[in-house]
């Protein structure tokens, strides 16, 4: 066998590592001050104490963005990696200060559907920016950044369930797997989830991770102060019904819909403000709306490293415009060598997934415990979370349901199809019996938009969703194989439905 040897160089080995995630909110054309704010995120990342050696931005849409956050960074972080994926760009990106040795984008298979275009997660081609690191010592850390798919319906009608839960999936596997090479594992992204949701759940426990904060901050929330499995982890802890400014950001770690962010005030408050109209946020202020989207997982806990610190990061504004340097606030996470005070994790269950717990928000998919595995798992003892056979079961369902869905969806995009070519036909045969001119334009108009529209559908539904169904027999089977390994029903081989049942 080959023995690889890790080159090593003269820089002293690392006895630290600061890493932070952002969401930039840098939509082209979309996004207010675009372009000032992504400048001075650049300014704020190079200027950040501690130095930071590991970011990860997501939403930096544009590669003129991306260029401009690297030469200000270039001096503190000067290797960086831009990654290009899907139609648009998968808006990822990674800084370090170390070697990134090797890279990659991969998408994940299932991805939203092209005919949402107004939502765009199909277009980007959403997936994650992976990246293999140096350290001086050799030790390799493979850093994964992501942004999953948005929630954007509400159970029990949210047809995107199914392919958050597979991306989520993915993630896990690819941490899971570098872990199994010996590599130190970062996560890191807007993972648009909340702290013991299903797919929170399910990246720790498949992939191998612990949520950083998590680790520090083991009782922090669950979701905004109105969901109702916040509501009863504040009556069980004690706390007041609603957390305010200062406690939303340092003791639970919200990144998103904070009272303190200048882009989640009224639309009227931020037209004032733009008028040099400020508002004043204190830090005793009830932050009600204020939920953690934004996460840092790490596996090196057990590996003699440890989680010194964790916090919200970049929450001040823009020198010069005073609003918020984007809709999403940072996390940034301190990682020292040393090992952790050895404490036996209490062993929870979670059974599958919670319906009905959502309130207003479709980020919240909650996991299913008991009684007593709820009072440990937001208890502030570590915590190790088995995943039982009715957690693959619920899984297996969504994909059942989901792929019924889409193969319903396939029939009347293909029959719509066959129709609109039928009436496309019909058209241009009556033109001949046409009476007057304009007749004949309007038949002509009428054939060629139907049949654009049904052409599309066509492809849509002959090619796009048989992909898609394609993607999830793949789900499904791993799924199927990781329920047998936990003692669940042998699997068999099935045949794949592309029509009917």
């Amino acid at each position: 066998m080959e023995t690889v040897v890790r080159p090593k160089t003269d820089e002293a080995s690392p006895s630290s590592i600061n890493v932070l995630t952002l969401n930039c909110w840098g939509l082209k054309y979309l996004s207010k001050f675009r372009t000032e704010r992504l400048s001075e995120i650049g300014n704020r990342i190079a200027d950040y104490t501690p130095q930071l050696d590991i970011v990860g931005l997501q939403e930096c849409w544009t590669f003129a963005d991306y260029l401009n956050i690297r030469n200000r960074t270039r001096s503190i972080l000067p290797h960086a990696k831009y990654y290009h994926s899907g139609i648009f760009g998968g808006g990822l990106a990674i800084f370090s200060r170390w070697p990134i040795r090797d890279s990659s984008m991969f998408r994940y298979p299932l991805n939203g559907r092209p005919t949402a275009f107004f939502r765009g997660d199909w277009f980007v081609g959403k997936g994650v920016a992976c990246a293999q690191i140096q350290l001086p010592d050799g030790q390799l850390i493979e850093v994964f950044n992501t942004h999953l798919h948005a929630p954007y319906e509400r159970e029990p009608n949210d047809s995107y369930i199914c392919h958050r839960t597979a991306q989520a999936w993915e993630i896990a596997k690819l941490m899971r797997a570098a872990s199994d090479r010996g590599s130190l594992v970062l996560g890191m992204g807007d993972f648009n989830m909340v702290p013991l949701s299903f797919a929170h759940v399910l990246i720790e426990s498949r992939g191998g991770v612990k949520d950083v904060w998590r680790v520090v901050k083991p009782d922090s929330s669950v979701g905004k102060s109105h969901h109702l499995p916040e509501i009863e982890r504040r009556k069980r802890m004690k706390e007041d019904p609603v957390p305010d400014v200062n406690s939303s950001l340092q003791d639970h770690g919200h990144t998103c819909d904070s009272v303190l962010n200048t882009w989640r005030w009224p639309k009227e408050a931020r037209k004032r403000l733009e008028k040099g109209h400020d508002r004043h946020i204190a830090g005793t202020d009830p932050d009600p709306n204020a939920y953690r989207l934004d996460y840092i997982f790490f596996n090196g806990i057990s590996k003699g490293w440890k989680v010194e610190g964790v916090k919200v990061a970049l929450t001040e504004r823009h020198p010069d415009l005073h609003c918020s340097l984007s809709d999403h606030f940072a996390v940034h996470a301190t990682i020292e060598r040393g090992e952790t005070k050895a404490t036996t994790p209490t062993t929870v269950e979670v059974n599958g997934v919670l319906r009905g717990t959502l309130s207003d928000d479709p980020n919240t998919d909650s996991a299913d415990f008991e009684d007593k595995d709820f009072n440990a798992a937001i208890s502030k003892l570590p915590t190790h979370k088995h995943i039982g056979q009715g957690f693959y079961n619920d899984i297996l369902a969504m994909i059942r349901e989901y792929n019924i869905r889409e193969r319903k969806q396939r029939r009347w995009r293909c029959l719509h199809f066959i129709v609109s070519a039928i009436i496309s036909i019909g058209c241009f045969v009556a033109i001949w019996w046409s009476p007057r001119n304009f007749v004949a334009f309007l038949l002509i108009l009428l054939s060629s938009l139907g049949l654009m529209a049904g052409t599309v559908d066509g492809l849509i539904g002959f090619l796009f969703v048989g992909s898609e169904l394609r993607a999830l027999a793949e789900f499904e089977w791993e799924v199927r194989n990781a329920l047998q390994l936990t003692g669940g029903p042998v699997q068999d081989d099935r045949a794949l439905k592309d029509w009917y049942d």
